[in-house]
């Protein structure tokens, strides 16, 4: 596979390129355990499942004149690039006391002009896929769940080192939020609270809490979706892994709190998200996928201080593969197309911020994220390069305002690479016409340099609306 390619896939991971069409919290209330009347008889039944309907429409204000993802001229006129239906169904029932099913689900209908609708041949696309199913035992000290879930471990939101447990999903512009892309995976979690308040222990005494995760089917990042703005034409086909070994991740994390702060240590052994990629040996058929496990190492903690949360995560990941470039001996550079090949490499990153509360409407965030290679040149040939061995990451903020009673609500999201080399503004407003109907529109432009992977977003201006129904 080219260096191109490989350069390509590298992109993806990039958080400011999140997607998901419709962003909805799918995350339970604990809370919800210590109502009793849940499980009164003579009291009303919960409300299990709620339900979004919504209809997305975005376009070109301005299509970039420069080259797509695949190397190629790409002047297409603006028009639609996404109109879609889509329904989200969430379940949540606490059926017994201190037991909870939950899950979600999304069905997709993609209409003329959207992306996958030209992908699958001008033809009315479908989709329907499972977010989240699993059931959790609850007690005072310890829980336990079982089924698609997510776990987060970074302190800094939208852009930590340690949140690479879940994989993630990139297809398109509409929602900046690396949250919004993570996928779930069939975890196994328990989790025990040593500082369930008891009346009798101070904050000297307390033990701390413990969560434990096993993952026995590890995923990987899905490859792009055909026709979106990140879809190239790879050389060979990008089957799906073949499992034919176990894998297994697994992990555990410590976290203790004391007044106005909290601290975690926490340890992992993981495969990495994105699989690497190699032309098949006798050059027909299906890419060879390689898959790559490696150990993370990781710190975080957080720090209060008036409406200021400070934010802090250190993470160190051994055994890494890093892309290099073998270059023919005896031949200048310049004059040939190096091999692409991997090493080993162990990589420390970082990542901080910080939370405020300008008012009980207004908030801002900032984080940094940031990492390198150890030792990049250790253990390379003299005929190979390393081709990234620079401090990479990017700058995130947020700024987000609430306003005519919580109805309206302005969002500014904002990316950079450190380099400068490519930026990202998304704006958007959110609207409640009552307890049912909302409306969100959103402007996002990118800019990019011509030596940065995103150069195919140069000048790129979408400007969309979601409608949806909530009931």
């Amino acid at each position: 596979m080219s260096a191109l390619t490989r350069t390509l896939l590298t992109v993806l991971l990039l958080p400011a390129m999140a997607h998901a069409q419709d962003s909805v919290d799918f995350n339970f209330d604990s809370s919800i355990f210590d109502d009793s009347s849940l499980f009164d008889a003579t009291v009303r039944s919960p409300r299990l499942f709620t339900f979004k309907l919504s209809q997305q429409t975005y376009g070109h204000i301005n299509k970039h004149g420069g080259f797509d993802i695949s190397s190629q001229p790409d002047n297409q006129s603006r028009g639609t690039e996404i109109n879609r239906t889509g329904l989200l169904v969430k379940y949540q029932n606490p059926f017994a006391q201190g037991w909870l099913l939950q899950g979600s689900a999304q069905a997709k209908g993609y209409w003329s002009g959207d992306y996958e609708y030209e992908a699958n041949g001008e033809s009315i696309d479908t989709e329907l896929r499972i977010n989240e199913l699993f059931v959790q035992r609850s007690s005072e000290r310890h829980s336990i769940s079982f089924g698609r879930q997510t776990i987060v471990w970074g302190e800094t939101e939208g852009n930590s080192v340690l949140d690479i447990i879940n994989t993630s999903e990139f297809r398109d512009l509409t929602i900046i939020n690396i949250e919004d892309a993570r996928r779930n995976q069939w975890l196994l979690v328990w989790d025990y609270f040593g500082d369930a308040s008891d009346g009798n222990r101070s904050d000297a005494q307390s033990k701390g809490n413990w969560s434990t995760f096993l993952n026995l089917y590890p995923e990987f990042n899905p490859a792009p979706v055909r026709g979106s703005p990140f879809f190239f034409e790879p050389q060979f086909n990008l089957s799906d892994y073949r499992r034919d070994q176990p894998l297994f991740e697994a992990g555990t994390r410590w976290s203790r709190s004391f007044t106005g702060s909290d601290i975690a240590l926490m340890g992992a052994y993981l495969y990495e998200n994105q699989l690497r990629y190699s032309a098949p040996a006798d050059g027909v058929g299906d890419a060879l996928a390689e898959n790559n496990g490696f150990w993370l190492l990781g710190f975080s903690a957080n720090r209060a201080i008036g409406k200021l949360l400070l934010k802090f995560d250190i993470a160190y990941n051994h055994d890494l593969l890093a892309d290099t470039a073998v270059f023919q001996q005896g031949v200048l550079p310049e004059a040939q197309l190096p091999r692409i090949s991997t090493r080993k490499k162990s990589q420390l990153g970082t990542s901080f911020g910080f939370e405020y509360a300008i008012s009980n409407e207004q908030n801002i965030s900032i984080g940094v994220l940031a990492q390198r290679l150890l030792n990049a040149d250790e253990g390379l040939a003299v005929n190979e390069i390393l081709l990234n061995d620079d401090v990479t990451g990017n700058i995130l903020l947020r700024y987000s305002n609430s306003m005519s009673n919580n109805n309206l609500l302005l969002m500014v999201t904002a990316q950079s690479a450190l380099d400068g080399a490519s930026q990202l503004l998304s704006l958007a407003a959110n609207y409640n016409l009552n307890d049912n109907w909302a409306v969100m529109t959103q402007l996002i432009a990118t800019r990019a340099s011509k030596d940065s992977p995103l150069q195919f977003l140069d000048q790129d201006v979408r400007l969309g609306a979601t409608v949806s129904y909530s009931f």
